[in-house]
């Protein structure tokens, strides 16, 4: 049986709530495909994270491994790229550590793809008619820091990707951008369904002027 592992993020940055980890939560809760789910909620702490991370690749061994997070500000759903080796923390994580131009992880390359059909996965979530778009920079914070590790950690046995999500409109910032849970939960299963997909990954259009 295919085993897909799927996690999110707690809160972080003063929010009360993280829309990555409650969608987690959800799929969870709804799932019906045959595939094995497996999730978790991941701190949002650079050592923690990935120490948990790498505990849940040995343990469970999966062969999809998509990691969730919140990109507050974006308008759509953002599946991400590329990884890059670098942690370069604009505010400190959650127990407070604020890692400045150093390596995600030492004597690794600059840089990964995600092993995920990123276009296909982006255009199934905007044909569900929910704002997605593929991402090149998953950014330098913890979010990227576990998308790195994954596709260090896992490949080459399993396919890895990441999706940023925006802020819940049921919990954003006044002023914010902002989807409905319900949606972000949407995009999130369409990703996994749209990687488990045994057809062809098709040729898209998907890159970026700038």
């Amino acid at each position: 049986m295919t085993t897909v592992l799927l996690t999110g993020f707690e809160p972080f940055g003063g929010d009360a709530v993280n829309p990555s980890g409650e969608a987690v939560r959800q799929v969870a809760a709804q799932w019906d495909m045959p595939a094995r789910l497996v999730t978790d909620v991941l701190p949002v702490t650079f050592e923690g994270a990935a120490a948990r991370l790498r505990e849940l690749l040995t343990t469970h061994r999966p062969d999809v491994v998509l990691a969730t997070g919140l990109a507050g500000g974006r308008a759509a759903v953002g599946v991400e790229r590329i990884a890059v080796n670098l942690l370069d923390a604009r505010i400190p994580d959650n127990a407070g550590h604020q890692p400045i131009d150093v390596p995600s992880m030492s004597g690794a390359p600059a840089a990964a793809f995600a092993t995920v059909p990123v276009k296909a996965v982006a255009a199934a979530i905007v044909a569900a008619g929910i704002p997605a778009e593929v991402s090149h920079s998953a950014g330098t914070f913890v979010c990227n820091h576990v998308f790195f590790t994954a596709l260090q950690e896992a490949l080459p046995r399993a396919r890895v990707g990441f999706v940023h999500v925006p802020w819940s409109r049921e919990h954003a910032p006044q002023g914010q951008p902002a989807l409905p849970a319900d949606a972000i939960a949407q995009a999130v299963r369409l990703a996994i369904v749209t990687t488990l997909d045994p057809g062809g990954t098709p040729a898209l259009v998907g890159g970026a002027l700038h």
